[in-house]
């Protein structure tokens, strides 16, 4: 056998495990990312005046009306995301809040993104930042509620 075509029949095998695999990741992301950002909007939520406050010392303008708007944000859009519902419109919600977040909380890491990449990659809003992007970008896969009630209007 050539090498060729063995690492041919190695790479279309592992092809098929990773298309296998596919919708499990995306579930598992959506699942667990989903729920992390309806715990942060319901802790925010439920601490409304402390997470004005907050905004406030980073010189967010309407401190209040925003931290009820991040809140319920990413209260409601994580449920939608853990739910594989509405997925390719609540994940941009969420990349808007975590980009503010960035611009304003975490302002040092997001300016040391090239100079002290550490710091941006292990600040709080990155790994949410990156689920809703790979959510948004790969959409909810297989196993999520818009592919049963998509699917169906398309027959």
């Amino acid at each position: 056998m050539k090498l060729g075509t063995l690492v041919a029949g190695i790479n279309a095998a592992l092809t098929s495990v990773g298309g296998f695999l596919n919708p499990v990741v995306l579930l598992v992301i959506r699942v667990f990312w989903g729920w992390q950002f309806m715990q942060t909007g319901w802790g925010k939520l439920h601490n409304l005046e402390r997470t004005a406050n907050f905004f406030a010392s980073l010189g967010i303008f309407a401190p209040k009306f925003n931290a009820l708007m991040a809140s319920c944000t990413e209260m409601t859009c994580g449920t939608l995301i853990a739910l594989g519902l509405l997925s390719r419109f609540a994940s941009p919600a969420l990349i808007c809040v975590m980009c503010v977040a960035y611009a304003t909380a975490e302002r040092q890491a997001l300016h040391s993104i090239f100079t002290d990449t550490d710091k941006f990659l292990s600040a709080d809003p990155f790994l949410f930042l990156y689920a809703a992007v790979i959510v948004f970008t790969f959409g909810p896969g297989r196993l999520a509620l818009d592919t049963l009630i998509f699917a169906q209007k398309k027959r």
